[in-house]
């Protein structure tokens, strides 16, 4: 678009009356105005102009190029407007020419800057939510969830917890994720039955409870997947599956490593595919390989352990890591849970709604 100018800016250009080529035979000075004095092709130009002969035909160009007839008015006089031709650039003049009379005016032809580079279409959102590396949070797996603490996050129990508890917690403005056990069989839970007896191996130490045969997926997908879906359908927006490090463990079976990165890449699609980030639950040993399927860490006891330097691949990729200290004095490990970017909690074993923060 042709910016504006102002009046005094306006290029007035006065030629004395002349034959064009030969000697002036006008008594009267014309005038030929342009407004504005300066543009792009296509621009709109108005152009007024006095001291030419009355009731006289004539003709406007544009350096060469020949543009409207005008006819002036019984003073002399006439205005008109004309579109900047393409094909100039720089100062070229513009002549308006009527029997014995003619008169000029410079017109600066600019050239357009180029269009800026058309703004890189976003790739579309996923629509998950996923909690940033300043989250508060609170995780309860015992007793009725106390919903006066004070937490962005809450991970609770997902077979526990309906979804009215899920939806109270929203309507406060936290989101919750839904704690599942991936990785161990849990005789009390009602999908119990749906483990077949070839997947059970040993006990992971807690009552109750047996190590899964990861490598039959076969088997154990349908069950997992039909938890999650459980995840999706009461409101949860995050998935915390656990025990995803039994091939650190003497569990029945000979569990590789590659073994449990595929199981728990498999978790990590799970959760995407019904639009639930999800989080990596210890497994330490393998967070460099497992940083970019999962949307954040939870850690156990990596200060007691002196582990916490093998989260750092999350911070760094700018992903939440929340840990839970069960042992020692929170003022001890709180400091360099903070310099490291962690979100830590001093919580009991039991995992009730007692909690220490470290922010």
């Amino acid at each position: 678009m042709l910016g504006k100018t102002s009046a005094g800016a306006l290029m007035t250009v006065i030629f004395v009356a002349a034959l064009l080529g030969g000697p002036a035979t006008s008594a009267f000075a014309a005038k030929l105005t342009l407004s504005p004095s300066s543009g792009v092709a296509g621009d709109t130009v108005s152009v007024s102009a006095t001291g030419f002969g009355a009731r006289t035909s004539g003709q406007l160009t544009f350096g060469s190029a020949k543009l409207a007839g005008f006819k002036t008015n019984g003073r002399g006089g006439f205005g008109s407007t004309f579109a900047v031709p393409s094909g100039f650039s720089g100062t070229v003049t513009m002549t308006a020419i009527a029997r014995t009379t003619a008169a000029t005016a410079a017109f600066d032809v600019r050239v357009p800057a180029p269009p800026p580079p058309p703004t890189p279409t976003p790739p579309p959102s996923t629509g998950i939510w996923k909690p940033s590396p300043t989250t508060t949070w609170q995780i309860q797996l015992a007793g009725s969830v106390a919903q006066n603490v004070v937490a962005q996050m809450y991970d609770i129990d997902g077979f526990d917890n309906s979804a009215s508890v899920v939806s109270s917690l929203k309507a406060k403005g936290s989101r919750v994720v839904c704690y599942i056990s991936a990785g161990s069989y849990e005789d009390w839970r009602p999908d119990a039955a749906q483990f077949p007896a070839a997947v059970l191996g040993k006990s992971n130490g807690w009552a109750g409870e047996r190590w899964l045969d990861i490598r039959r997926l076969d088997l154990l997908a349908p069950v997992i997947r039909a938890r999650m879906d459980m995840c999706k359908a009461k409101g949860f927006d995050a998935v915390d599956p656990d025990n995803v490090d039994g091939y650190t463990n003497s569990t029945g079976f000979p569990l590789s490593a590659a073994d449990q990165l595929a199981y728990n890449r498999f978790l990590a699609d799970a959760a995407h595919a019904r639009g639930l980030s999800v989080g990596l639950k210890n497994d330490i040993d393998q967070i460099a390989q497992l940083v970019p399927s999962f949307d954040f860490a939870v850690n156990e006891q990596c200060f007691e352990y002196a582990e916490c330097d093998t989260l750092t691949p999350f911070v760094t990729a700018g992903k939440a890591v929340f840990n839970i200290e069960y042992q020692g004095n929170a003022a001890t490990f709180c400091p360099a849970s903070r310099s490291m970017g962690f979100r830590s909690v001093k919580k009991t074993l039991s995992l009730d709604a007692f909690r220490e923060t470290c922010w």
